[in-house]
């Protein structure tokens, strides 16, 4: 069996091999998306092909869309020419099942794969068209919390930013400079208007994006680049709106027993690719099945109607309590505290870890006791039934293969909203004591402890990736695991920092206890075990 569109026309083999395929015609969607185009989507990876795709597919599925979306990529522009054309631009979705079982459906509902290269002409000249044409309703982004900066950690503009900034909208690399660039060709077109959509995991991402596009169109428009009247049209979010979205969906590297199991049931052409920006990518998606999407309902020209694919329509202040619901209680503390104690202590995946007593219990702290004093309901969904999925099912699923290592990555760039808004509540709110706080403080001692770059046997260890890591790591420089005695208050101006933590930990009353659970997390091999079952095995 082939994945692409001569290949699922063989209906009877992939029906037997249990795969759920498309119920629509693939060659009128593609033809309708050409000549009315009504949804782009910028990052073309896994939560894209996993996620986001299926709910046209849905709505395709169910005669209530005639049009698929079509998948601009501009980072990883290697995706689009091994993994969307072979395949005629489908995915293989496979979603796992706690049991072990697994489901699988053709996705299908992607027209077109696009490099959104400026120096691609061809491609470029198409994407511009593509904006050009009024009948586009919507242009939504996964390309990461990295994908919308445009400054660097010195509030400095990017080199490619910069670049962009000079050269005008016709040369434009950076993804944002390339989102106002095609506004720009929607503008001179006649102004129609479009919702730009962030659907990446951060927190205010509409904003995000709103922000950046404005400034570089302002740049633009300085330099004598474009008119004040795009300026306008940008700011108009009458015309030009930026609506403001939570995303839920562990969407893993593509796992070789799925890819094996593909393999026997006939299924060819699996195997993953390693690309030339290291993005390791398959023609199949393995992902978890829980899945939410929350949108602020604000599209000028028109939308899918996406809440019968079962996202949720609703105001921007409740995406907004429902993100911090599940980034400041819910899931991502969680997520953070197994990544740092699981890295420190050998795991290699999130759900071997939830087999861990101490490691158990420690989330459970850190959401219901701690946590939910001062969770955000947002009234669409309950708090503890999404935490009871989350730890109950989600975290412990062990066919989901997500690694702590993977998590771990940027978290002093995660802990100032992940931990630090609730001590703020903590702080403001008479009726709790945050002097009882005591797992929370553990994470972060646990993940100074990390940053040594030492595991509990004793043994160096890599240490994820984060933009702050050589700064820690030369404050910590004098500190050794295994000496308690090296460490001289090397803490105090990390746990004093406001960007990192969101608050002064001396002033929240904390500090010295994280001080103290990091120095007794240095006595030696064991230690980081001895405490995790100190402070969290009761």
């Amino acid at each position: 069996m082939i994945l692409n569109y001569e290949g699922i026309e063989r209906k009877e083999e992939w029906e037997r091999a249990g795969v759920v395929l498309p119920r629509y015609d693939w060659k009128a969607m593609c033809q309708a998306t050409r000549k009315t185009p009504v949804w782009v989507h910028f990052g073309a990876g896994n939560i894209f092909r996993g996620f986001i795709a299926g709910l046209q597919q849905r709505l395709l599925n169910q005669g209530l869309a005639e049009c698929g979306i079509i998948a601009a990529e501009t980072f990883d522009y290697d995706i689009i020419d091994e993994i969307y054309r072979p395949y005629d631009n489908m995915t293989l979705m496979v979603s796992l099942r706690p049991d072990g079982g697994t489901e699988k459906e053709v996705i299908a509902s992607t027209s077109q794969g696009i490099r959104a290269d400026s120096q691609d002409q061809e491609q470029w000249q198409a994407l511009k068209h593509i904006f050009a044409n009024p009948s586009l309703q919507m242009a939504s982004f996964t390309i990461t919390e990295k994908g919308y900066a445009i400054k660097d950690m010195g509030g400095s503009f990017l080199k490619a930013v910069q670049e962009d900034m000079e050269k005008g909208p016709d040369q434009a690399r950076h993804a944002m400079s390339v989102a106002a660039s095609l506004l720009f060709a929607r503008f001179k077109a006649g102004a129609a208007p479009i919702a730009m959509v962030s659907m990446d995991n951060c927190s205010h991402n509409g904003e995000k994006l709103r922000e950046s596009i404005v400034t570089i169109g302002k740049a633009w428009n300085e330099r004598g680049l474009v008119p004040g009247e795009f300026l306008e049209y940008l700011e108009d979010e009458a015309r030009v709106s930026f609506p403001w979205t939570m995303i839920d969906k562990i969407t893993p590297r593509p796992a070789k027993a799925i890819e094996d199991q593909l393999a026997e049931e006939g299924i060819e052409n699996m195997a993953p690719v390693i690309t030339s920006k290291n993005t390791y990518i398959a023609p199949f998606v393995n992902a978890e099945i829980p899945q939410y999407l929350v949108v602020e309902d604000r599209f000028p020209n028109g939308r899918p109607c996406l809440e019968k694919a079962g996202v949720y329509m609703t105001t921007r202040n409740t995406v907004n309590m429902t993100e911090r619901m599940k980034v400041t209680t819910c899931l991502n503390p969680l997520h953070t505290a197994l990544a740092v104690f699981g890295c420190l202590l050998g795991y290699e995946s999130i759900a071997a870890e939830m087999e861990n007593q101490e490691l158990k219990r420690l989330v459970e702290h850190i959401g219901y006791e701690e946590g939910m004093p001062v969770v955000t309901d947002p009234g669409i969904i309950n708090p503890m039934d999404f935490i009871h999925e989350v730890i109950g099912e989600r975290l412990p699923n062990p066919f989901i293969p997500d690694t702590p290592q993977r998590i771990a990555t940027d978290t002093s760039q995660k802990v100032a909203v992940r931990y630090g808004e609730t001590i703020k509540s903590y702080m403001a709110r008479e009726d709790l004591d945050i002097e009882k706080m005591t797992c929370i403080p553990l994470v972060l001692a646990g993940w100074l402890r990390y940053l040594l770059g030492v595991d509990d046997k004793g043994q160096e260890m890599a240490i994820s990736p984060d933009p702050m890591l050589s700064q820690l790591k030369e404050q910590l420089k004098d500190v050794k695991a295994g000496e308690p005695d090296s460490y001289r208050g090397q803490l105090k101006s990390i746990l004093s920092n406001k960007v990192i933590f969101g608050v002064d930990l001396y002033e929240a009353g904390l500090a010295s206890k994280v001080e103290n659970m990091f120095v007794q997390m240095l006595a030696g091999p064991g230690a980081v075990s001895q405490v995790l079952k100190q402070y969290a095995g009761q």
